[in-house]
């Protein structure tokens, strides 16, 4: 006998071999409805899983994050039978879940069209109402590699022989289809209730352009149709959202063929990234920052000393000067070092803190480029603080408070993640433990809820992310604290402590905003480009009934432009009412009308961009009032 440890802390015995589903159908209720696969010692299985020794079993079901993954994977693999049957010639990639959906990648000899979604979507309905078991089978390597190369997979192959020599392989059949899978997966495919195909992309074989583009079908699934519908109409709202799409109608900002994941910023979209850069200095000012300016371009030897070039040249762009190695900056924190060892510091000048609005240049994969969210060339609102070991906690806390004060401007809500030291990283195993120690501390004596995100830290130290929330309930990660111990060693920087000895100081890397590229792509979709007074590109529009209010129209513009507010008129002939229309089109806040009676009492009609028409207001209430909403900041 052996025994299971239940989530209510019940102990249960039972004979060793046991499956999980047996358990479940005791406890019976409505979690025998639900569960989707189980917990076993910290290990997602299938609900069909034996049980061979002690252990502890919690159950899971679609509200939790494995149990979305389950049932998302499991879709993935109806997916993949629906090609195989409909197109017998397609090759089998890999298939995974993702956040709100799944994806599956095939070698298929002609390209999918839109339509064909269409067809796979039912056969994939038809798999779903057949309710084949999912069964697991475990096959030796030779076996496996047999099977799979007998039917021409070759991707599947490939993947085989990159597994460990004496790993046993396991594979997953519904009905006559079979796949390389780890598992697991739900009991059987008519446990999927509601699918939806949503879009086709390419994607390079294992994220490498050296290898063949595949053909990626995207799509989500959920275990009630309503819940279905809710995404889809989240997703409807998102695309009138899409920054891209917004960015070119406000006529923001553009990408060029010219410069694929480098962006164009227009007047209209500089006006926005001035006011964030303002905002940013201004805060950054009062908080004790000393704002720098570091070269684009460095030497080759800069980048073996910070690490860079051992860590991260796949992703840097290089060039040659004078017959010498150099390399355009993917980071910023070599060039603060640098700086910092420019004087002598005292422990008494400690911390320092350095802020930078950096331009860095980072390759990425043109498959995985996206407006602005995605780049090859941003700007960071970099910041490097060096600092005495007994200040890290006091530092890393204000850095975490300016943060959250910066994001409640904006509206934002976020979670927290800590990020652990990946494979590809530097240092002792026990200055990492220290490191983390550190921010994990912090984290809970600020009482902050936060989850780990274990391998995710850079490869110089660990880090608190920030994942904001927007309007529709995204998150996008923004804002970072690293703590560091390796730069400092690498770049010899010290400082003269108390005993007159040198010292190494600690170093906190940080962004708020992340990149400002991103982080106005985001406001524009979080915003849907209406975006609160202060930051509008254009505040106000002067929108005169006819020509005879020309002079009156063009005083008020005077008068408002002299006050600093931004603003304009709209001189053609044509209707007010296709004149307001227009300025919604365009999100000003605020449209202000003038006719006969406002040029008789010289005021203003006002409408607001959501409220509409709010009355009539002299020329100097309506400064006072937009004037607060600018100072404030309102939303």
């Amino acid at each position: 006998m052996i025994k299971v440890l239940l989530r209510d802390d019940a102990l249960r015995e039972v004979p060793a071999g046991t499956r999980v589903v047996d358990i479940l159908n005791e406890l019976g209720g409505r979690l025998k409805k639900e569960a989707l696969a189980a917990v076993v010692n910290g290990v997602v299985v299938d609900l069909t899983h034996q049980l061979k020794e002690d252990a502890k079993l919690l159950f899971v079901t679609f509200n939790d994050n494995e149990g979305q993954d389950v049932y998302r994977h499991s879709t993935s693999h109806i997916l993949a039978a629906a090609v195989k049957r409909l197109y017998p010639q397609a090759k089998l990639g890999i298939g995974p879940s993702i956040k709100d959906g799944f994806y599956y990648d095939f070698d298929n000899p002609n390209s999918f069209v839109p339509e064909d979604l269409e067809k796979i979507e039912e056969e994939m309905k038809r798999i779903i109402k057949e309710d084949f078991p999912f069964e697991r089978i475990e096959l030796a390597r030779e076996e496996a590699l047999a099977y799979f190369a007998e039917r021409g997979e070759d991707y599947k192959v490939e993947l085989i022989r990159d597994l460990p020599e004496d790993e046993v392989i396991s594979c997953y059949r519904c009905g006559e289809f079979v796949d390389l899978c780890a598992g697991p997966h739900l009991v059987s495919t008519g446990k999927v209730k509601a699918v939806k195909l949503l879009s086709l992309a390419g994607a390079y074989w294992r994220g490498s352009e050296k290898n063949p583009m595949l053909q990626r079908i995207y799509g989500t699934s959920f275990p009630k149709k309503s819940l279905l519908d809710e995404h889809l109409t989240r997703l409807e709202e998102a695309k009138k959202r899409d920054h891209r799409k917004l960015g070119k109608e406000l006529d923001l900002f553009s990408i060029q063929d010219e410069g694929p994941g480098f962006p164009f910023i227009h007047p209209k979209g500089m006006i926005i990234r001035n006011e964030l850069e303002n905002y940013w200095r201004e805060e950054h000012q009062a908080a004790g920052y000393a704002e720098i300016k570091t070269p684009i371009i460095l030497n080759r030897g800069l980048w073996e000393q910070s690490g860079h070039w051992d860590h991260y040249k796949d992703n840097m762009y290089f060039t040659k000067i004078d017959d010498l190695d150099y390399a355009v900056k993917p980071m910023n924190c070599p060039g603060s070092m640098l700086i910092y060892k420019t004087k002598m510091h005292s422990y008494r000048d400690l911390p320092i803190r350095m802020a930078e609005l950096g331009l860095v240049h980072r390759h990425e994969l043109s498959g995985t480029l996206h407006g602005m969210m995605r780049v090859r060339s941003f700007t960071q609102d970099d910041a490097h603080i060096f600092m005495l070991p007994s200040q890290i906690k006091d530092e890393v806390k204000k850095v975490i408070s300016l943060t959250e004060k910066m994001y409640s401007t904006f509206g934002f809500d976020y979670h927290l993640e800590l990020s652990t030291r990946p494979e590809n990283s530097m240092g002792s195993d026990e200055m990492w433990e220290t490191a983390t120690n550190v921010l994990r501390e912090v984290l809970e004596e600020r009482g902050l809820p936060y989850v780990v995100n274990e391998g995710d830290g850079a490869f110089y130290g660990p880090k608190i992310d920030f994942h904001l929330t927007d309007s529709l309930g995204r998150t996008w990660q923004c804002g970072t604290v690293q703590l560091d111990f390796q730069m400092p060693d690498k770049f010899g920087l010290f400082y003269i402590g108390e005993d007159g000895e040198k010292h190494q100081p600690a170093v906190i890397h940080r962004v708020i905003y992340g990149s400002l590229e991103r982080f106005m792509a985001v406001l524009i979709e979080h915003f849907a480009g209406a975006f609160p007074v202060w930051l509008a590109p254009q505040q106000a529009v002067v929108i005169p009934i006819s020509s005879r209010h020309h002079q009156y129209a063009a005083e008020v513009v005077q008068f408002l432009k002299e006050s600093g507010i931004r603003v304009d008129a709209d001189w053609r002939n044509e209707k007010v009412g296709y004149k307001i229309r227009e300025a919604q089109v365009q999100k000003v806040p605020y449209m202000l009308v003038v006719g006969d009676k406002e040029v008789e009492e010289q005021k203003v009609s006002v409408r607001e961009r959501q409220a509409g028409d709010v009355g009539s207001l002299s020329l100097v209430d309506f400064l006072a009032k937009i004037q607060k909403e600018i100072k404030t900041k309102a939303r």
